[in-house]
C-alpha cells in the first residue's frame, strides 16, 4: 500500500509590496524574496501558498507595485500552487478584489475584505490524498464586526470591537462544525492578538491596537491559525497559533529579526509546523559613537549582503559642536560606501540642555512619524489645555480610522 502524500502548506503575510524605507525603495527585496519563494515552492512541492494580509504597503499601489505583484503570480502559474490571499489593514478591499474572478481562474484565491457571506471564506484544498479547509479571513473593518452606537464611549467601542471579532469568530467555526466537522481546518486572520511584540512598521489596527483580542478566540476548532500583521515571526498562545512575520525588514527596529516563513504538513490528521528561515538580502544596522569612532566603523565596514546596506548613526558628542553637525550631514548626503548606504542620523551632546539637542537631530524627517505620533507631540506644545489629551489623542485615532475606512 502506498503511503499517503501529504499536503504542503507555506504560511506567508505582510508583504507590503511598494514600501519605502526612508525613501529607499525596497523593491529589488521583494523580487529576491519571490525569487527565494519560487523556488522554495517549486523544489518542496508546496500545495498550497497564504498571503495573511497587507499584500500591499498602500490602499492605492503605485503601477509598480501592481506590476511586481502580477509579474509574481505568472511566474506561480507553472507549479500548480494554490494561492490564497487575504486583505489587511494596509489593503483596499476594491484593489484587491477587482481582479478576483479572473485570479480565480489561475486557482488564485483573493478575499479583500469581508464578504456578504460567511460560506465565501471557506476554501477547500485537496491533493491525491489529503483534502483541508481554510477560513480566509481578511482584516476585519469596524463595520464589519458592529454598528455604531450613538453616545458610546471611546472603551465602549473598544470592548464592542472586541466582542465584534470574537462573534465573527465564532460564527466561522459555527460553520465549519456544520459543513466540514472532521475535516483538517485552518484559518487566516489579520488582527492584533494580545501579547505579540510589535515593531515600529506596523500601522496602527483597530485604535492604536487596544482592540487587540485574545488568542482564545480562535476556538478549539482550528488545528492551525495564520496570523497576519505583526512583523515579527513569533508564536501566540499555542504553538499552532503564529505570525510568520514579514519576510523583508520593514523598518530599523526589525534589524535583529530573523525573518521566516511557516510550513505547515498535513498527513491525515497529523499536522507538522515547523518555520523556515529566509535570506538575508541586506542588513539594517545601528552605528554609534563619538564622530570619529562613526567615521572609522564605517571606513572599515564590510558587507556581504546582495543588496546594499542601510544603517542608522547616533553620534554622541560631549559639548556642542557645529563641525559635528555639519559632518552629520555630510555622511548623510554621501554616497554609499564599502557597501552601505547610511539613511538616518542623530547627534546628541551629553552638556547641551535637555530638549535642545533633539533640535539638532538630522533624522527628523516627517515620515518618520505615524500620524498619532504627530499629533501627541503638538498636544507635548499645549500645556494649558483643560482636557485630557489622552481623550484628544484617542478621538485623533478614531477619525484616522473613519478616514481610512472611507479610503479604502
Amino acid at each position: 500500500m502506498s503511503k499517503n502524500k501529504s499536503l504542503k502548506i507555506l504560511h506567508t503575510a505582510d508583504w507590503h509590496i511598494g514600501k519605502q524605507l526612508h525613501k529607499i525603495d525596497l523593491h529589488e527585496d521583494m523580487n529576491l524574496f519571490f525569487k527565494w519563494l519560487i523556488t522554495y515552492i517549486e523544489e518542496n512541492k508546496i500545495d498550497v501558498l497564504l498571503m495573511s494580509g497587507d499584500l500591499f504597503d498602500y490602499a492605492n499601489p503605485s503601477q509598480t507595485a501592481l506590476t511586481q505583484y502580477y509579474l509574481f503570480l505568472k511566474q506561480l502559474l507553472h507549479l500548480k500552487c494554490k494561492v490564497i490571499i487575504t486583505g489587511g489593514n494596509h489593503d483596499s478591499p476594491y484593489v484587491l478584489n477587482a481582479p478576483k474572478d479572473l485570479l480565480a481562474i489561475l486557482d488564485i484565491k483573493v478575499i479583500g475584505g469581508a464578504p456578504i457571506n460567511i460560506s465565501d471564506l471557506f476554501v477547500e484544498c485537496v491533493n491525491e490524498d489529503q483534502k483541508i479547509i481554510i477560513a480566509a479571513v481578511p482584516f476585519l473593518r469596524d463595520k464589519d464586526i458592529r454598528n455604531s452606537l450613538p453616545g458610546e464611549s471611546y472603551q465602549d467601542k473598544i470592548e464592542l470591537i472586541r466582542q465584534g471579532i470574537k462573534h465573527y469568530f465564532n460564527n466561522i467555526n459555527d460553520y465549519y462544525n456544520e459543513h466540514f466537522k472532521g475535516l483538517p481546518y485552518l484559518v487566516m486572520a489579520h488582527l492584533y492578538a494580545q501579547g505579540a511584540s510589535i515593531s515600529d512598521s506596523e500601522r496602527e489596527i483597530q485604535i492604536g491596537n487596544q482592540a487587540g483580542v485574545e488568542a482564545s478566540i480562535f476556538g478549539n476548532e482550528p488545528h492551525y491559525v495564520a496570523l497576519g500583521h505583526i512583523h515579527k515571526p513569533q508564536v501566540v498562545g499555542s504553538n499552532h497559533i503564529r505570525y510568520s512575520g514579514s519576510p523583508i525588514q520593514l523598518s530599523f527596529s526589525e534589524k535583529e529579526d530573523q525573518k521566516e516563513v511557516v510550513l505547515i504538513e498535513i498527513n491525515n490528521s497529523n499536522f507538522s509546523i515547523n518555520a523556515v528561515k529566509l535570506p538575508q538580502f541586506r542588513k539594517l544596522i545601528a552605528i554609534n559613537g563619538t564622530l570619529n569612532e562613526v567615521k572609522t566603523k564605517i571606513e572599515n565596514y564590510q558587507s556581504a549582503s546582495v543588496l546594499c546596506d542601510l544603517a542608522e548613526i547616533l553620534i554622541t558628542e560631549d559639548n556642542y559642536s557645529s563641525e559635528a553637525i555639519s559632518a552629520l550631514e555630510d555622511l548623510l548626503v554621501a554616497e554609499p560606501k564599502n557597501n552601505l548606504r547610511i539613511l538616518k542620523g542623530k547627534i546628541q551632546f551629553k552638556n547641551q540642555l535637555k530638549g535642545t539637542s533633539e533640535l539638532l537631530s538630522s533624522n527628523k524627517d516627517i515620515n518618520d512619524y505615524t500620524p498619532v505620533q504627530l499629533f501627541e507631540k503638538r498636544l507635548e506644545q499645549e500645556e494649558s489645555l483643560s482636557i485630557d489629551k489622552s481623550e484628544l489623542i484617542n478621538a485623533f485615532k478614531e477619525i484616522l480610522e473613519k478616514v481610512s475606512s472611507e479610503e479604502q
